[in-house]
């Protein structure tokens, strides 16, 4: 969608919130990348570039807008309706199988060259896998800097970070502050029960609206295997099997976010506890695209 420049003009002077992750606007005069729903005044169209996912603005050199912060929208629905490989790899780097494997890994899970897969995904999404990999370990790491209370060096290696260093840097190039600076900004506090156990992080998920949580969870605790899944006092939880030890997950509706509790052994599961957790409530879906599709159907 991002090529059609028109449309995405449109969508940015009307701040619609529905196309939030179907593309991004980097704006040159400032040198910093918004969603399409950016409270801010609308830049003139000659000064708007569109890109088609975070990694992309930040290897061009933009940093997130601090007002709409956009690496923290939802991401694109497109990567869930389709099955091709750039999809797939899309499906693997939000699961943090480039932390895990590496570039060969990835290109092994999908039956592809590291050349094919490079090669693809950057003329589609404008980033290599490694650029890509970037991408997701930054937004991670801000969702625990500016909602946990954890300590800089423990959201480093959770984040999927091979360094303090390297989580240091790559943060303040990618928002322009430091880990710190982030933090204090939130006035992060340590919740009723004090210090978190080890392994204990609880943060927020982004959702698209419109999202009725009562279906949603209302399906889930009607469905639930005994043993493996629960309802209890107003959250769904259930177990998670994860690379380095089982998880425990905790959900609830929130006005305008899924509030996500998890009990992990490893924090390196972190990432890809927080994928496990958005497609099982599908909150990268597109649910007036849903609406609209399923209203076609007469025998709905």
């Amino acid at each position: 969608m991002y090529t059609d420049t028109e449309r995405c003009v449109r969508a940015v002077r009307s701040k619609d919130a529905r196309f939030d992750g179907w593309f991004f606007t980097a704006v040159l005069t400032t040198g910093i990348y918004c969603r399409p729903s950016c409270p801010a005044v609308p830049p003139k169209p000659r000064n708007m570039v569109f890109h088609p996912s975070a990694a992309a603005c930040q290897q061009a050199g933009f940093r997130a807008c601090k007002r709409c912060r956009p690496d923290t929208t939802p991401g694109s629905p497109e990567w869930n309706q389709r099955a091709d490989a750039v999809a797939r790899a899309m499906r693997l780097i939000a699961d943090g199988t480039v932390d895990r494997e590496g570039v060969p890994g990835l290109a092994a899970r999908l039956g592809y060259s590291t050349r094919q897969i490079e090669r693809q995904l950057r003329a589609e999404l404008g980033a290599g896998p490694l650029a890509l990999a970037r991408a997701q370990r930054a937004q991670t790491a801000r969702l625990l800097v500016e909602t946990t209370t954890l300590p800089m060096a423990d959201i480093a290696f959770a984040a999927g970070f091979s360094s303090v260093r390297t989580f240091n840097d790559t943060v303040r190039e990618v928002y322009a502050l430091s880990p710190t600076e982030l933090r204090a900004r939130t006035r992060a506090v340590p919740g009723p029960g004090g210090d978190p156990a080890p392994g204990a992080v609880s943060l927020r998920l982004p959702l698209r609206t419109p999202f009725t949580p009562d279906n949603v969870f209302g399906h889930l605790a009607a469905t639930a295997v005994p043993g493996v899944e629960e309802w209890r006092d107003g959250a769904y939880r259930r177990t998670l099997d994860l690379p380095h030890g089982p998880g425990i997950a905790t959900l609830a509706p929130a006005p305008g976010h899924i509030a996500c509790r998890l009990a992990l052994t490893d924090l390196r599961d972190l990432t890809l506890a927080i994928s496990r957790c958005r497609r099982l409530l599908d909150l990268d879906a597109d649910p007036e695209a849903v609406d609209e599709r399923l209203a076609a159907d007469p025998a709905l």
